[in-house]
């Protein structure tokens, strides 16, 4: 056992951090390697792979990505933002590659092979780029030289051109989110806000009317019988079939049938096997982390640490929101992964690294101390007979 008196750099560390929020984070990342043990199979085998392959492969991945978050959470904000900016840099370069070099999924380019690995780089951009976001507002507010607005605008605008020319509408959506809950949280204008917001909408209508796939998913919301709805519709089924307590494990059969039963769908497989009250259990998982997330960002004293805590934790909640409401039918597909849950090396990764910037940021740091004011008082001077 580690003593409060101990000064070492892991006491200092393990004192300092939030454990709970440590442990809920465990707590998913066991989650996701058990959903996929459950989900993969089906999916590797339909591809011509050995059963278990997804499955070692999370599982030997799942290692560095704990001392991934492990090691970030014990850097201080300064390095905080210099591993963002050094991240932000790097996936900007990747990205812009995708474009010329990325493989050609589903009729999008998102995916880089880098030294045999296949990387997402829109995945770690968007915790990168939700700190600089945040360091610029914070020192724009310090300092009425520094435009921090502009700047962030512009860099969003550039990591959003890039998105949607792969096209990704679904990540340009999230990142429009959190960029506007970062400026409503830096306490920008109602005069603002609503400019912001009417852009947003625009965009969405943009994209409506511009981008086919975009079209295509709304549509097939809206109307069903408008288009192919296969994998909502056997989402759904895994939630009829599993019922509250669900089939059993192993037992599943709808995610035989089902395309990204592993990664996109995991939710759904989850119901059917487990049950709708371990869904349950899940959620206030997920929601036990944000809140506690969003708790200890309130008590930083510091504006940049608190605005980049904030913006990661409700980056993290809503990609969950989005992913498990999709698997519901609540709006359309969007293509995002269930975080710390769903199969894949890019989402893990970036995930932890988003994680291990939230624990560095709302680490319990003692506050800088104010020195004394010392007082000199002058003796009386000595009367003499």
């Amino acid at each position: 056992m580690v003593s409060r008196t101990d000064r070492s750099a892991f006491a200092e560390w393990l004192w300092t951090i939030d454990r709970y929020m440590l442990i809920g984070i465990f707590t998913l990342m066991v989650s996701g390697l058990v959903l996929s043990l459950a989900a993969s199979p089906p999916v590797a085998e339909r591809i011509g792979l050995e059963s278990f392959y997804f499955v070692k492969k999370q599982a030997m991945f799942l290692v560095p990505s704990i001392a991934l978050m492990l090691g970030i959470s014990a850097l201080s904000p300064r390095y905080v933002r210099r591993v963002a900016l050094l991240v932000f840099c790097a996936m900007l370069v990747l990205l812009l590659g995708t474009l010329f070099f990325g493989a050609d999924i589903k009729g999008a380019r998102r995916w880089v092979s880098l030294f045999g690995v296949s990387i997402q780089p829109s995945e770690f951009i968007k915790p990168a780029l939700v700190v600089i976001v945040a360091f610029l507002l914070s020192e724009g507010r310090k300092a009425q030289d520094i435009p921090g607005q502009l700047l962030s605008i512009i860099l969003f605008g550039i990591v959003a051109a890039m998105l949607i020319a792969q096209p990704d509408f679904g990540q340009t959506m999230l990142l429009t989110i959190v960029l506007f809950a970062l400026f409503f949280l830096n306490g920008l204008s109602w005069f603002a806000i609503v400019p912001l917001g009417i852009s947003g909408v625009l965009g969405v209508v943009a994209g409506f009317t511009y981008l086919p796939h975009v079209r295509g998913r709304i549509m097939r919301f809206l109307d069903p019988t408008s288009g192919d709805t296969y994998q909502i519709d056997k989402a759904i089924d895994s939630f009829i079939a599993g019922g509250w307590l669900g089939r059993g494990v192993g037992e599943g059969t709808v995610k035989r049938i089902l395309p990204d039963s592993h990664t996109d769908f995991v939710f759904a497989v989850a119901a059917e096997e487990y049950g709708i009250i371990v869904c349950v259990l899940l959620v206030t998982v997920f929601a036990f982390v944000v809140l506690r997330g969003l708790h200890m960002s309130t008590q930083d004293q510091d504006p940049f640490g608190r605005l980049a805590s904030s913006g990661l934790i409700v980056m993290f909640g809503l990609q969950s929101c989005i992913n498990m409401a999709v698997n519901l039918n609540l709006m359309p597909s969007k293509g995002m992964t269930l975080p710390l849950i769903s199969s894949g090396v890019s989402s893990l990764m970036a995930i932890s690294l988003t994680m291990g910037f939230v624990l560095a940021l709302t680490r319990k740091r003692p506050q800088p101390r104010k020195n004394p004011i010392i007082t000199v008082s002058r003796s009386a001077p000595v009367q003499h007979a």
